[in-house]
């Protein structure tokens, strides 16, 4: 009998750590279509512009993309004329404190985590720091990703933008 819930297997912390950490490499080594390939189709990335923001819809977000924004920004990446990634950023994603809700909502398995990312970039390196959700839809090699937010520690300062893959 299939009520809806999430198999037991599909809740191992060490597998969704390894699935988060194989995320962060993805962007790091700018394998980019690789990393959008992680996402399912009616996916949502999020990145609050405040503190505790409950709403992206009716509120200003530093990034709210959906499946076809997230296509659009890995093109934009991929393009050799890209003015924000010329020359393009190196980046290191660090993932940490890794913890599973025990008692998913739904078929999808939530995930919280720490974040920081590095990017050096013209001879300057800017730091990210910021606390993660992830939903995740088990599938058939691990997981896909139906939502992302990531909290940044400093978001409503100075960002100047993010022209990269947090």
């Amino acid at each position: 009998m299939n009520d809806g819930a999430v198999p037991a297997a599909a809740m191992d912390r060490s597998a969704v750590e390894a699935f988060l950490i194989r995320e962060a490499d993805l962007i790091d080594r700018r394998e980019f279509e690789a990393w959008l390939a992680l996402y399912t189709d009616d996916c949502r990335y999020w990145v609050p512009l405040e503190e505790g923001q409950a709403d992206p819809q009716h509120t200003v977000s530093l990034i709210y993309d959906d499946r076809k924004l997230l296509e659009t920004r890995v093109r934009r990446l991929g393009h050799p004329r890209a003015h924000a990634q010329a020359p393009p950023s190196r980046t290191l994603h660090t993932v940490a404190n890794v913890a599973v809700d025990p008692e998913p909502a739904d078929s999808r398995i939530v995930v919280r985590s720490n974040q920081i990312v590095a990017e050096y970039r013209q001879h300057r390196t800017r730091l990210f720091a910021g606390r993660c959700t992830h939903h995740l839809e088990p599938a058939a090699d691990g997981y896909r990703i139906a939502f992302k937010r990531i909290d940044l520690i400093d978001s409503e300062g100075e960002n100047r933008g993010i022209p990269i893959i947090l």
